[in-house]
């Protein structure tokens, strides 16, 4: 199908902002719907949707099945079905039922669009250029620099220049993964001088070193190896997947996001899959208090 061209224009921006993003395309809708096979939209990090991909009853399981998405890097094919649809099972497609859907099902294909994880290299080494050639032939964007914007991961390979100040900002930054190239008592006296600027110790122990996985690696470029092998392996683990909350007027699981319908009760935020729920549930909050225990 023929991307809209306003949405085609957007991809292109989203992408040149290094924006991660699912493209949502209609690609089967069975009558009574609005929507109809082509239309598309773009789901954001923060459950924005922009465009058309249905009504807002469908733009909940888009939602949640897109920031899911977001998270494994997974194409899939959604299958809406209004609750209790005895055709419900599709082969190849993941299959929700929406008891709020007014319409026939629909069928949405989800592609998330990411850009390449960057991870930042500090050193004119061996070991850092052989990390710069190989991780961009495993789909990494590789920084030999101390530029830590939208890093997935800080490697220091210089041998003795540096190193406290890079991995004190990476620290600071959050960066999921801080790998410092040193032996076992260069890497403990880096770690030492960082608890002498006063690192706390939780932080210092999120430094890899040595870095890399214990292979018995002896070149730079088994050593490389080993190191990108602990840094794919850091990123799956944090895989969690969107937080996710229970409508107690319909029972569907939403998204937590400020993109979801909600509304505030003794304290606790209560979130809906569209504005019907929203409002019932603040007609009569009684009658749906039980769920929140």
């Amino acid at each position: 199908m023929v991307m809209q061209p306003d949405i085609a224009r957007r991809v292109g921006a989203l992408i040149g902002e290094r924006t991660p993003f699912v493209v949502a395309t209609v690609v089967r809708a069975q009558r009574p719907t609005s929507v109809r096979p082509g239309d598309s939209g773009i789901v954001l990090g923060d459950g924005t949707i922009e465009g058309f991909v249905g009504g807002a009853c469908a733009e909940t399981s888009v939602r949640l099945q897109a920031l899911r998405a977001l998270e494994t890097g997974e194409a899939l094919l959604l299958r809406i079905v209004p609750d209790g649809d005895e055709t419900a099972e599709a082969e190849g497609a993941m299959v929700v039922e929406n008891p709020c859907l007014s319409g026939g099902a629909l069928e949405i294909f989800l592609e998330p669009r990411l850009p390449a994880p960057r991870i930042a290299v500090v050193g004119n080494t061996p070991i850092a250029h052989a990390l710069a050639s190989i991780g961009e032939r495993a789909g990494y964007e590789v920084e030999t620099s101390e530029d830590l914007s939208d890093s997935i991961a800080l490697v220091v390979a210089s041998h003795g220049r540096d190193e406290e100040d890079a991995l004190t900002a990476a620290l600071t930054a959050a960066v999921p993964y801080v790998g410092l190239v040193a032996s076992r008592k260069r890497g403990a006296a880096v770690k030492e001088e960082l608890r002498m600027r006063g690192m706390a110790e939780e932080e210092l122990n999120r430094v890899h070193t040595p870095a890399g996985l214990d292979i018995g690696a002896q070149t730079a470029e088994e050593i490389a190896i080993s190191i990108l092998a602990e840094i794919v392996a850091t990123r799956h683990r944090q895989i969690r997947g969107p937080e996710t909350a229970t409508d107690p007027v319909c029972g569907m699981s939403v998204a937590v996001s400020s993109s979801s319908p909600s509304t505030q009760r003794d304290g606790q935020t209560i979130y809906f899959c569209g504005d019907g729920c929203r409002k019932a549930f603040e007609a009569d909050p009684a009658r749906y208090a039980a769920p929140l225990g």
